[in-house]
């Protein structure tokens, strides 16, 4: 099976994502915020990703561009580790600070990678940056036109249920940049049932579901900057308030207070 070609609006997607890439690369910035968030996904991967993988593809890089990102914790799950991105500039920013990585420029709508390549891919808010669920579901199909069989799709989306999150869907996307209350474009994203029929669409079965990252998102960004401003200690009683909030993921409210829904699921024959 080939993979299909690029969507029309590709080359304008990479010209966005560039231009919000080099910005981010050229000044880093929610240092601490990040590092709280690439603790939650680093958890995920430690819970659903067995060790002993082959070869492991990450869907995008922004994470590691700008920051730490969870390349380092996916390395020690996988033999191979690779990443795409369409932006020339994250992808760079990602391979100098991860040697290891196999970084490629590359849309997740039209993989450039061989039928079966995968042992798992990790997908960690890199769907719901698409304008579509038809965008949506054909990243997820591509997704499956590389794993094997029995390979695992481990996935983060925006949640729509998350009250804060709802309103930020609800504003024009061009008030929301103007304004500096989003950093970079959001696109769509799909309720928690939606999102399961579109996983299984596209040749999956779902092992494990729940929501994550449980912190009230405006707030501890703001909180982060004052602490990083305050020294390390203010940072580290920070970071510790930050890990409490996650036990609310063992709540049954989760689906309310996570601002990510996130899936397990195996690839089908």
């Amino acid at each position: 099976m080939s993979p299909p070609e690029p969507s029309g609006r590709a080359a304008g997607d990479a010209a966005v994502w560039e231009r919000v890439g080099a910005d981010w690369i050229a000044a880093p910035r929610q240092g601490l915020w990040r590092a709280h968030a690439d603790a939650v996904s680093a958890g995920l991967i430690a819970r659903w990703l067995p060790t002993g993988l082959g070869a492991v593809l990450k869907t995008d890089l922004f994470d590691e561009a700008v920051a730490a990102g969870t390349a380092g914790h996916l390395a020690a799950h996988a033999a191979e580790l690779h990443g795409i991105d369409i932006a020339p500039s994250v992808v760079a920013a990602a391979r100098a600070r991860y040697p290891r990585l196999r970084g490629e420029i590359a849309d997740l709508r039209a993989l450039p990678h061989a039928d079966g390549r995968f042992d798992a891919v990790v997908s960690l808010s890199s769907l719901d940056h698409f304008e579509t669920a038809a965008e949506i579901a054909r990243a997820l199909a591509e997704i499956r036109r590389v794993l094997r069989t029995g390979g695992l799709l481990l996935l983060t989306l925006d949640n729509p249920s998350n009250p804060v999150l709802a309103l930020r869907q609800a504003l024009p996307q061009a008030w929301l940049l103007r304004s500096g209350l989003v950093p970079y474009p959001c696109g769509a994203t799909l309720r928690p049932s939606a999102l399961r029929r579109a996983v299984a669409a596209a040749g999956f079965a779902i092992r494990e579901e729940t929501a994550v990252l449980h912190c009230p998102r405006a707030i501890a960004i703001r909180l982060a900057a004052r602490a990083e401003r305050r020294g390390e200690a203010a940072a580290a009683r920070l970071r510790a308030r930050l890990a409490a909030w996650e036990r609310l993921e063992r709540w049954p409210t989760r689906r309310i207070t996570g601002y990510f829904n996130a899936l397990l699921a195996e690839a089908r024959p």
